[in-house]
């Protein structure tokens, strides 16, 4: 199966104090009462072909913050710091545009493998991987019509990260079902989610016991409805699918719990899939058609555009992977500020943005009016593979 090294070549992000946004920051429309509408509530029936106005602006937001998680990132392996935040929890999104919101807990993942220890280890087996913000601010909160709370994932950023993504069979998720109804999901995925160390919890303990905290404090009695949105790309994007499996099936009374995934990899079996539909999990799937890093790993029989939603032709088995959630298709081939078609390109963050902000139709794939939005200072690296 094909990778690709991630190479990071930011000229606009630097160790400073606060970080610098490196795309144009996308303002909300007050939303209000239709909030649930573009979280999912009606699986954006009607929101997506042509794409509403309101819902795009509401997906580039969110890709800002993973955006944020990328820049935040020390990328560097000679840094003294390689692996974690450059900024702190108050001046992470100082900055960026995104007001009112409090950076309320930095995550970590771990690499699941055991490597033997010796000086040429590639890179620390725990990294800083994201964060948990929470809207913090009256204004913002009836502006977005709920205390809107976001967990945002970079994709791969080292050696060992890169190394787990290998791992591409799929595993148990759990102890429930059997035969063919247990749900299933790719191994290198579960292993950074699930692994920690002496002094590193892992990443699914830290997002629950964060989720539990912000239910305990703003939960039934809160003055505004409470919501959690899990975006991410690449890695993050599968991270973020398995933390929103995590949070509605362990926490009673749940608020509504949405993913979006950029660019995301599949993740698991067909009972995965219906798990994550019972449980209520809403996921908006942005994929670029040219993108090969969505179509790995593993194998589904229909996947032709006509039948992106049609899970019965499907090959009925355990072993097989299936797709999760609601498809947005992007076509970075219809873009004509992008020349280059290789999979680094197409997988880029930045180049899911300046799609997803130009996508008008499935007829009209790119509206005249697009933004570049990635010009020579956004234009940061951040591949995630994957």
């Amino acid at each position: 199966m094909l990778r690709v090294a991630l190479h990071y070549t930011s000229t606009s992000c630097s160790l400073s104090t606060a970080a610098t946004p490196c795309a144009p920051f996308t303002p909300l429309p007050k939303l209000g009462k239709k909030w649930s509408e573009y979280q999912g509530l009606n699986y954006w029936s009607g929101l997506l072909d042509p794409i509403d106005d309101t819902l795009r602006a509401v997906i580039l937001r969110y890709g800002q913050f993973v955006d944020a998680a990328y820049d935040s990132f020390d990328f560097d392996p000679s840094s003294p710091a390689y692996g974690t935040c450059k900024f702190t929890r108050a001046s992470l999104l100082s900055g960026r545009g995104f007001t009112g919101y409090r950076v309320t807990k930095f995550l970590h993942a771990t690499c699941g493998l055991h490597l033997p220890r010796c000086r040429w280890t590639p890179s620390p087996r725990s990294t800083w991987i994201g964060y948990v913000a929470v809207c913090q601010d009256k204004d913002e909160i009836d502006r977005l019509g709920r205390r809107d709370v976001v967990i945002a994932l970079r994709g791969t950023a080292t050696c060992l990260e890169w190394l787990e993504n290998l791992r591409a069979t799929l595993t148990c998720l759990d102890d429930c079902g059997a035969g063919d109804a247990r749900p299933m999901v790719e191994s290198g995925f579960l292993s950074m989610y699930t692994s920690g160390t002496a002094t590193c919890p892992s990443l699914q303990s830290t997002v629950k016991a964060e989720v539990a905290r912000i239910m305990r404090t703003y939960g039934a009695h809160g003055e505004a409805p409470l919501s959690f949105t899990v975006a991410g790309h690449s890695l993050g994007a599968a991270l973020a699918t398995l933390a929103a499996h995590d949070i509605n099936s362990t926490f009673a009374d749940v608020p509504m719990v949405t993913v979006m995934s950029f660019g995301g990899p599949r993740v698991g079996n067909r009972s995965f899939r219906r798990r994550l539909e019972r449980g209520g999990t809403r996921i908006l799937r942005i994929v670029n058609s040219d993108d090969f890093i969505t179509k790995v790993p593993g194998f589904v029989v229909d996947n032709s555009k006509n039948n992106n939603n049609n899970h019965n032709n499907r090959a009925d088995t355990p072993w097989g992977y299936d797709e999760v959630g609601k498809e947005l298709q992007l076509r970075s081939g219809e873009s004509p500020y992008i020349f280059k078609r290789d999979v680094a390109t197409c997988h880029e963050l930045s180049t899911y943005l300046h799609l997803v902000d130009g996508l008008a139709s499935s007829t009209c794939p790119l509206r005249a009016t697009a933004r570049k939005m990635f010009n020579e200072d956004f234009w940061c690296g951040k591949v995630g593979i994957f």
